[in-house]
Parts: C-alpha cells; sequence; structure tokens
C-alpha cells in the first residue's frame, strides 16, 4: 500500500514537470530543446518569401549561427532573417551557417541584431 502511494506519488510529480516544460515551451518562455527558461528570444512568424529567384538577390553572406540545437532552432534563426525586408536567408543547422541573400547591401549589424533577437549569436 505504501509502495503504491508512493508510486503514484512520483508518477504525479513527473507529469506535472512533464507538462509544465511543455506549456513553457509551447508558449516560447522555455527553450524548445533544453527545457530551459528562456529569458530572451524572440520568436519571429513565418514569411513566406514572394522571390525565390536567386538572381534578384545581388548581395550574400554567410554567417555562422551560434546556440542553434534542432530544427526549431534554425528555422527561428531563418524566420528572423527573413523578417528584414529584401533578405531571404536558409539555414543549415549541420553547419551552423546561414546563407542570406539580400536586395540590398549586406547589413550585418542587422543581421547580427534580429538573430540576437531571437536568442541567438551571429559568431562569424
Amino acid at each position: 500500500m505504501v509502495v503504491d502511494v508512493i508510486i503514484i506519488v512520483a508518477v504525479l510529480i513527473g507529469m506535472f514537470f512533464g507538462l509544465r516544460r511543455a506549456v513553457g515551451t509551447a508558449t516560447g518562455r522555455r527553450d524548445c530543446c533544453s527545457g530551459d527558461a528562456k529569458p530572451s528570444g524572440k520568436k519571429f512568424r513565418a514569411t513566406r518569401i514572394e522571390d525565390t529567384d536567386e538572381a534578384h538577390y545581388p548581395y550574400a553572406t554567410d554567417l555562422t549561427v551560434a546556440g542553434m540545437s534542432c530544427q526549431n532552432c534554425a528555422r527561428n534563426v531563418e524566420n528572423a532573417l527573413d523578417s528584414i525586408e529584401g533578405t531571404w536567408a536558409r539555414v543549415d543547422l549541420d553547419t551552423r551557417t546561414a546563407h542570406v541573400l539580400s536586395k540590398q547591401p549586406v547589413d550585418l549589424d542587422a543581421y547580427r541584431e534580429v538573430v540576437s533577437e531571437a536568442g541567438y549569436r551571429v559568431i562569424s
């Protein structure tokens, strides 16, 4: 009887923490991978890129981004960069690289700022 109560309490505690993490992740207050509290990091909405002809983007750069650990992280970085007008980004999680195409001259400061707002860091 006592063992049953201990098991039930342990399961309930596990369910509580699991639910807490799931809700925190879904609302953006917790990191999608580790479940740690996320003090900063804006969730950017997906931007539909209307012009996908690379010839229309005369400027390009590659950024190495730190802090990405899953496809959701890569998507958030991509969405952050795509939020800049005239920019089209593709992120490769394996190489931790964002390939950024732009219709305007490359603005590394703007790219760093928006990636930082998303909760990641441009390291080169």
